[in-house]
């Protein structure tokens, strides 16, 4: 608002005492200064006060006397003297009116017909026809403002033009506001003034004699602005009006300029106002105001702010009128000089091509970067990147020249030299359109040799481990690999945000990298010479030589020229700390398959040497002494975990290429087992999982590679325990842990062993006390525990030393089960064969897991160390399957060797493959078949009366004395048959297909009832039961039957009732077809199983009493034409059938069931027939009773 210039405006000073009533500095004041707040004065003069203090009072007379000077203020008081309720009842009435009319400028109830122009009238007008005037006129403007809905007028108004009346329409303006301040809202009014001559001078001295409304002022202006103000007139207008109320209250500025990010509109005013604020702030060498605002602005958080000032940006170069009044070009001015302010004062436009020798090596032409600025460099270059790349704006010549005197700039070398050279050199590498002239192009590469040759002395002397070194190392491997997108992102990153940089503007950079800085082989070269980063951890930022090293092992380059990293890998994992760096893991992958898979097929040799057994071992060595031994390792558990995870994704690789490598005719060396065996890899795995926030995603990837190939070290009930061992109650247990606990060593121990049988207290004391340490406490005493278990199996050694023993081996068995079973399975061995001093190794138990069954007979009726046993079994049996699975991948070159098989080239794969199959059915069903024997009573048991169904029917038996009871529920063999029970159950559960093959082998008959019974999984049955009595061997057939009678008792389901159907149809269809010496056989023991159906299923008694009768019949028909004395007990079978309520006694009858017999004992069709009769008479009880 050019046509403001020449007026004056209210002082900064002035308003400030305005706002604060001090009345010492409104008397300080000029006159020309008090004029413009004289309607403010005087009506605080004039009304009376709400404040009714004295000291009020004294300031009201000192700005009477104030006023009484001043020839003005009778005007003044006489517009106040007007009745404004008529006024504003009139003001009303017109805006009536015109909404009538429609806005037309008709008939005005305030001001009757103008004989003059408005300026002649206003000047012989009395105080209340000044008021009606000016009112009409402000009331006109306002109803337009708000007819045309935020579309900018100009509105050409003598009464606010006239530089004559300006003072005296102030003075009616402010007035008429003041004591109307419902019809003419302040920020309506201030709106209004936007659109005539004059405005923003009108506006100020409105809000400056009503103070208080300031900041309502400004957020309404604010709120009605445009999105872009550069680009109206009315924007402008708005934007001027608002830097006015600003300079005459700067205190608010900056709450202003809060508003306009607030309302995205406007943003030329809010850099206006960071311009005003700049130079009005003292000027020193940290980041100025308007740096700060503009990155702000364009790298926050806000997208949407971002838009809004990105497209400012876009739009004021746009506009051909670039001139000295755009804020556009102020900002770009302004900081172009600062820019110009931290350049180097003394800097030659010499190119030096080679350095005089005698010149020191921190000399040079160039001058470097004063340490103060360093920090103001750097912010500004993020800001012009973001200008650039965020907002699109275009460089002058004169500021891509100074961008790049900056950018090529020498800091000293600190941590803030650092991050300028990693800014700038990402920015040569986003804008190299900066670089334009061979002249630029050369001073661009002198720098970077300066980067080069001083990234060493910044390392060392900044104590910075993250330096531009790596960065420059990283961007050359990328170009040499043409990884343009990731020299993309690694510039975002460094940057800190998210620019456009199209791959082809990295064209030139890319031949200055790779043919005149980096070669390929100077990178790698290079690569191996850098230090390794100590004490790695996510804590360390930055581009680091692992990023470097990562990018060199993805393109092969140190296989390509013969270079071993071998070393540095090493060195690197070993020096580890946690939090876990996240690119150590991607390290080792691609290191690994850089080891396996050679660059090309045609140079299979092309690969990288394999970290050795010893460096592996060097790790591990010392660890398996337990946590005191933690103390002393040399390397960090960081460092331990990762080789151990090398070490398992390196078998698993091997194992995953082996057909690939044999293909080749590449043979690689896997790890041997001796080495695998001494890693204690359970305890490290306990070590991980209680480091897990801090080792990332390593204990996650260190389950999967145990579970794929340590399938026995990832059992449930092993976790379960685990939770057991380290919950709440065995830490309060180890609170109280005594001296005494601790000074049991492993020495004591034995020889409290030795003394067993005679003295049982010192070892029961010392056990107990171990049970209180913790598993990595236990470790030493592994030797003496499992050497001594042999003699626990002696008569006399209480149950008590016995659990204990087993709970001490559960907790060992959670750190290191592995070298624990094998002690374990050769202390375990027959007495016979530990004088043969046979020792097992891992790899035996592995090839044949049932020698853990090959234990001494004592075991199988001790059950604390009987469940050690199991668990054992349980783990070797998954041990040999995942040993079986590799020892096929290792060995997959017999699949790639031409066959002559005529089945095709495939039948090979398909033949191993089956005969692993077959060989762990067989070992699994061995080892279950084993199991069920252990279950059988031994002869000894059998003659002091232990017996299968006696065990089982005791809980059912109501006539039994409770110390019978008690023996037989807690009797060895009891606990055993459970602990047995409950593997086969897992089994079962795991593989379906073990239980059928069990069954289809068949297992001695008596052992039904307790498999059925204490295998819970024993219903999977019912789904081959149907199969295996369709089977042509009567023993199966047999055992089938037998099977399902139990089944029926136990699930009596739907589908039980429907194979039950089934077998005596399929009983009913043999009758029919066997001899009499296969009926007999068949016969016998099957028809007690019909009872069992009975009992399960009621409605199948039709069925199974016709079936009886039938046999009846047969056999009698067998023997007709021998004798005819079989009639009667046709007949009685007969009437059995069709009266049982009359003869449910006879088998009551003791001397009934001695007659029947004796009757044809010898003959089996007399046997037989005795037992339908037996049968069909339990039925018949088992009816009647209810049962």
């Amino acid at each position: 608002m050019a046509e403001c210039s020449g007026l004056q405006f209210v002082s900064p000073y002035a308003f400030e005492a305005m706002q604060k009533v001090d009345v010492v500095r409104l008397a300080a004041l000029s006159d020309p200064e008090l004029r413009l707040l004289l309607p403010c004065l005087v009506r605080m003069a004039l009304c009376a006060p709400a404040d009714e203090s004295q000291s009020w009072a004294q300031d009201k007379k000192l700005i009477l006397r104030l006023l009484s000077g001043v020839e003005a203020v009778n005007s003044i008081v006489a517009l106040l003297s007007v009745d404004f309720h008529a006024l504003e009842q009139d003001a009303n009435k017109e805006q009536q009116l015109r909404h009538k009319l429609g806005g037309g400028s008709g008939e005005s109830i305030l001001v009757s017909q103008l004989q003059h122009g408005l300026t002649l009238e206003f000047e012989h007008s009395d105080s209340p026809r000044r008021l009606r005037l000016v009112l009409s006129e402000l009331l006109a403007i306002m109803n337009k403002v708000s007819d045309l809905n935020g579309e900018f007028f100009w509105k050409s108004s003598e009464l606010f033009e006239s530089p004559v009346y300006l003072e005296e329409a102030a003075d009616v303006l402010c007035i008429l506001q003041a004591e109307l301040p419902s019809l003419l809202p302040i920020v309506d009014v201030a709106e209004a003034l936007l659109h005539v001559k004059n405005g923003a001078w009108f506006m100020c001295l409105l809000v400056a004699n009503v103070p208080d409304s300031f900041n309502e002022v400004c957020r309404g202006l604010i709120k009605n602005g445009e999105r872009q103000d550069e680009e109206s007139l009315g924007g402008r207008r708005r934007t001027e009006a608002l830097r006015h109320l600003c300079r005459m209250n700067p205190s608010q500025a900056l709450k202003v300029r809060g508003m306009v990010v607030e309302e995205c509109h406007l943003p030329g005013l809010g850099v206006a106002l960071t311009l005003d604020h700049t130079k009005n702030e003292s000027s020193d060498d940290g980041v100025s105001d308007l740096v700060c605002f503009i990155s702000g602005l364009l790298l926050g958080t806000n997208a949407k702010v971002r838009t809004w000032f990105g497209t400012f940006i876009r739009n004021g170069q746009q506009r051909k009128r670039e001139n000295v009044s755009s804020v556009l070009w102020q900002m770009r001015r302004q900081l172009l000089l600062e820019l110009i302010g931290i350049l180097p004062t003394v800097r030659s436009i010499r190119i030096v091509e080679e350095p005089d020798a005698d010149m020191e090596p921190n000399v040079s032409v160039y001058s470097g970067l004063k340490e103060e600025h360093v920090v103001k460099a750097s912010a500004l270059l993020r800001l012009y990147c973001a200008l650039m790349g965020i907002a699109g704006l275009k460089p002058t010549d004169e500021e891509a020249e100074q961008l790049l005197q900056l950018m090529t700039s020498r800091p000293p070398a600190t941590p803030a030299g650092v991050r300028f050279v990693s800014l700038s050199f990402c920015m040569l590498l986003a804008f190299s359109t900066l670089v334009s002239t061979p002249e630029q192009e050369q001073l661009m590469v002198v720098w970077l040799s300066w980067m080069i040759k001083e990234e060493a002395y910044f390392e060392s002397t900044s104590g910075v481990s993250a330096s531009f070194g790596e960065m420059l190392l990283l961007v050359a491997m990328y170009f040499h690999s043409n990884q343009l997108s990731a020299i993309i992102e690694l510039v975002c990153s460094t940057l800190g945000m998210k620019i456009v940089i199209k791959p082809s503007s990295l064209s030139r950079m890319k031949t200055i990298f790779t043919q005149e800085i980096f070669t390929e082989q100077v990178v790698t070269a290079h690569a191996v010479r850098v230090p390794v980063t100590g004490n790695l951890s996510a804590n360390i930022t930055g581009f680091l030589p692992i990023h470097c090293i990562y990018q060199l092992l993805r393109s092969r380059s140190f296989t390509k020229h013969k270079v071993s990293i071998k070393d540095w890998i090493y060195r690197q994992l070993c020096e580890t700390t946690t939090p876990l760096h996240p690119q150590l893991l991607p390290l080792i992958d691609v290191y690994i398959n850089s080891v396996l898979t050679p660059a090309s097929k045609s140079n299979p040799e092309a690969t990288n040497q394999p970290v050795t057994e010893q460096e592996i071992w060097n790790v591990f060595q010392g660890l398996a002494g337990g946590e005191n031994a933690r103390l002393n390792q040399r390397y960090s558990i960081t460092a331990q975990l990762l080789v151990l995870y090398y070490v398992l994704s390196y078998e698993e690789a091997l194992l995953t290429n082996t057909k690939t490598l044999a293909a080749m005719q590449k043979k690689q060396k896997s790890y041997s087992s001796a080495l695998m065996d001494q890693i204690p890899i359970k305890y490290l795995i306990r070590q991980a999982q209680g480091l897990q926030q801090e080792l990332g995603g390593l204990h996650s990837a260190l389950l999967r590679l145990l579970a794929t190939n340590y399938p026995h070290l990832c059992i449930v009930e092993d976790w379960i325990c685990e939770e057991q061992i380290t919950g709440t109650d065995p830490l309060l247990r180890r609170m109280l842990l005594t001296n005494t606990a601790k000074n049991h060593s492993p020495k004591q121990l034995q020889e409290a062993f030795l003394m067993l049988p005679g003295n049982l207290t010192q070892v029961t004391q010392i056990l107990e006390h171990l049970t209180l340490l913790s598993p990595g406490e236990l470790i030493p005493y592994v030797e003496v525990l499992t050497s001594n278990m042999n003699q626990l199996l002696n008569i006399g050694v209480p149950q008590r030393i016995l659990q204990t023993l087993n709970k001490l081996w559960m907790v060992l068995n959670t750190v290191m089960p592995r070298r624990l079973w094998v002690m374990t399975v050769n202390a375990l061995q027959p007495s016979g064969k530990v004088f043969r001093q046979q020792k097992y190794t891992q790899k035996d138990l592995m090839i044949d897991p049932l020698i853990v069954l090959r234990c001494d007979q004592r075991v199988h009726r001790c059950p604390p160390l009987m469940d050690i046993t199991l668990h054992m079994l349980n783990g070797y049996l998954l041990a040999s399957k995942a040993y079986l699975s590799s020892h096929l991948k290792e060995t997959a070159e017999q699949d790639i060797r031409p066959s002559q098989n005529p089945m095709g080239p495939e039948a090979p794969e398909v033949t191993r493959e089956e005969l692993k199959n077959a060989l762990l059915a067989a070992q699994d069903s061995a080892a279950v078949q084993i199991l069920l024997e252990i279950c059988l009573p031994t002869e000894e048991e059998r003659a002091q009366g232990f017996h299968l169904h006696s065990l089982l029917k005791n809980l059912q038996s109501e006539d039994a004395g409770a110390e019978q009871e008690a023996t037989n529920l807690l009797c060895n063999l009891r606990e055993v048959q459970c602990l047995i029970c409950c593997l086969l159950h897992q089994m079962f559960i795991a593989d379906p297909n073990i239980a059928k093959l069990v069954h289809f082998q068949g297992y001695p008959c008596e052992l039904l009832a307790l498999t059925v019974a204490g295998i819970p999984s024993m219903h999977i049955c019912l789904d081959f039961i149907p199969e295996l009595i369709a089977q042509p061997e009567l023993e199966k057939q047999i055992f089938a039957i037998q099977l399902l009678s139990y089944q029926c008792i136990q699930y009596a389901l739907p589908k039980s009732l429907s194979v039950a159907r089934l077998a005596i149809n399929v009983m009913g269809t043999l009758l029919t077809v066997l001899t009499q010496a296969k009926r007999y056989s068949f016969f016998m023991p099957t028809l007690p199983c019909l009872v069992s159906f009975c009992q399960a299923f009621p409605p199948l008694y039709e069925d199974i009493m016709s079936l009886l009768i039938q046999i009846g019949q047969v056999c009698a028909s067998d023997v007709a034409t021998e004798t005819r004395d079989f009639d009667p007990i046709i007949t009685r079978l007969q009437q059995l059938k069709e009266k049982p309520n009359e003869l449910s006694g006879l088998s009551k009858d003791p001397s009934y069931k001695i007659g029947a017999r004796d009757l044809g004992s010898m003959d089996p069709d007399v046997q037989l027939c005795q037992c339908i009769e037996n049968t069909i008479i339990e039925i018949i009880n088992m009816s009647v009773s209810g049962v």
